[in-house]
């Protein structure tokens, strides 16, 4: 009498999609509007001035700037963004013959 012998089914064999979460600026980089500055479950980083919270916690930047990762208290951590100190204008005087050239 032939007979197939019974095979387990393995419990094993899933797994779910990475979901990409962290930090995406760090504190210095300049950001844009919109920017998305943390990726979290929960509020592991508190929104503080200029950016905004998601539905699903995400922190954004609301204006263009600079990021900068401040605590709250001793164990909160708030990221804000600040407008990026704009550099002075540089003269750049011209010689003689390029003045000359240009009337």
């Amino acid at each position: 009498m032939a007979h197939k012998k019974g095979v387990g089914s393995s419990k094993n064999g899933r797994d779910s999609n990475p979901k990409f979460r962290g930090i995406k600026k760090f504190g210095g980089e300049k950001v844009i509007a919109g920017n998305i500055i943390v990726r979290q479950v929960g509020t592991v980083f508190h929104p503080g001035k200029n950016v905004g919270l998601g539905r699903d916690y995400t922190i954004y930047a609301l204006i263009d700037g600079v990021v900068k990762f401040e605590h709250k208290d001793k164990s909160r951590q708030r990221v804000s963004v600040y407008p990026a100190e704009q550099p002075a204008p540089v003269m750049v005087e011209q010689s003689a013959a390029a003045e000359q050239a240009v009337a």
